[in-house]
């Protein structure tokens, strides 16, 4: 006989055969019909595959070795015994009782057992759904591990362990499977699995922590090559951090762009860029903005930023209390100051705002022999990667917790070095913006 095991759908399927008088997970019941017609068919020259197909049967369900051994069967009892011994006796003697009606006590039972299934089934999805962005588009589906645990839930808290197979039929599982699950082999197993688990989390916590910037599953997985000569698979890593709840925050988006309206006397300039940030050439895109930082008890600083589009280094910044031009100057000033080498036709890239179109900020730039381009008006995707600078730099760095602006100048300045040579970045073949300068200038 075969050690297939029936599914669910596949008993389901089974049933709808008129030759078919009830089906388990480990066995059919044929009518006697059908076994008179199969041994007929058989004297004829027809083979079990053949016989079984055309009285409607799925060869792939049923299975042609189970088939070949019923048949085979089949036709010993009927040469011994004849056309009774193709009869079922089994119910008349099995010791199993026969299918009779139940009683109220017992239907009451099994209506308490599914209500308090459906509710435990309705916590748990609440729980997955709280933590899933796309719930809406896609329904969630229980996998026949986190049914077994509500179907073991709801049997200990009831106290309902003689509807088990009931209870498994309700969430369409396995009975079999249900008490494999919860043999003393799988749950050593699991014990294993979760004890190796707890030593990767650790690993992952040491990247996480790494130089007290908080990273998501990629940063995770860069930092710990880079810096723990360790490498784990991505889906790991996401499973261990969902596991155990390490969560890195992200960032909401925000539609709407801060864009200071230019005064008639200051000029716009033509967008050279038109969103070409990546020109292989280090030095020669430059993308500059400016954000406002929120710290203590309603205090604000301003952070300008200087970054190379290439490599996505930040070359140059400064913070300041006010967002006067001089924000914007100083910039400039400390690129030069830091000894930045530029690259040929290299232009500075920006918004609109009134810092970039003053005929000061435009007239220092003409004398450090660079161009200007700007985003079109009220348009944040021609300078892209500089807003998402500042969306990593808000999410990983702790500026709100800073009472005085020294505080929060001394945590720029470890953020700006973490980030120019400790973080690496999954589009810069996961190197660092430094690492990634250097691998520009030995294959130029």
């Amino acid at each position: 006989m075969s050690n297939k095991l029936f599914t669910i759908q596949e008993q389901k399927l089974l049933k709808k055969n008129p030759y078919v008088k009830a089906v388990s997970e480990k066995g059919i019941t044929y009518t006697d019909e059908f076994k008179a017609i199969a041994i007929k068919e058989y004297e004829r020259g027809k083979g079990p595959k053949e016989i079984f197909e055309v009285a409607g049967f799925d060869i792939e369900i049923v299975g042609v070795i189970r088939a070949r051994t019923a048949l085979r069967r089949w036709r010993k009892a009927f040469n011994e015994k004849g056309a009774s011994g193709l009869e079922d006796f089994r119910k008349y003697h099995s010791g199993r009782p026969l299918e009779r009606e139940l009683s109220i006590e017992e239907k009451y039972a099994r209506l308490e057992a599914q209500n308090a299934l459906l509710r435990a089934e309705n916590e748990l999805l609440k729980k997955i759904d709280f933590g899933r962005k796309d719930v809406e588009k896609e329904k969630v589906k229980l996998t026949a591990e986190q049914k077994f645990q509500l179907i073991h839930t709801v049997i200990k808290k009831y106290k309902l362990n003689r509807i088990v197979r009931y209870l498994c039929e309700l969430v369409e599982v396995s009975r079999s499977g249900y008490y494999r699950y919860f043999s003393e082999e799988a749950a050593t197993k699991r014990q294993v699995r979760h004890q190796d688990d707890e030593e990767v989390k650790e690993i992952i916590l040491k990247a996480f922590h790494f130089r007290r910037r908080k990273k998501g599953a990629r940063q995770i997985k860069m930092t710990l090559e880079n810096h723990f000569q360790i490498t784990y698979n991505l889906k790991r890593i996401r499973r261990i951090m969902k596991k155990f709840g390490i969560i890195c925050p992200i960032r909401k988006a925000n539609p709407y762009r801060r864009m200071a309206k230019a005064t008639q006397e200051h000029r716009t300039l033509p967008n050279l860029l038109n969103r070409q940030f990546k020109q292989g050439i280090a030095r020669k895109v430059l993308l500059t903005d400016i954000t406002y930082l929120s710290y203590g008890k309603g205090k604000r600083a301003y952070l300008s930023t200087i970054k190379d589009s290439e490599t996505n280094e930040i070359l140059a910044y400064e913070v300041s209390e006010k967002i006067t031009l001089d924000i914007a100057l100083n910039t400039l000033k400390k690129l030069k100051k830091n000894g930045i080498k530029l690259a040929e036709g290299a232009f500075i890239h920006s918004d609109q705002g009134f810092h970039y179109t003053n005929p000061q900020f435009q007239k220092l730039v003409k004398k450090m022999g660079l161009s200007q381009s700007m985003s079109r008006r009220g348009n944040c995707w021609d300078n892209a990667p500089q807003e998402s600078f500042f969306g990593h730099f808000k999410d990983e760095t702790e500026i709100k917790s800073c009472e005085l602006l020294e505080e929060v100048k001394r945590e720029i300045k470890s953020y700006m070095t973490y980030y120019n040579h400790y973080r690496g970045q999954w589009n810069l073949k996961r190197m660092t913006p430094a690492q990634y300068r250097h691998h520009l200038l030995q294959v130029a």
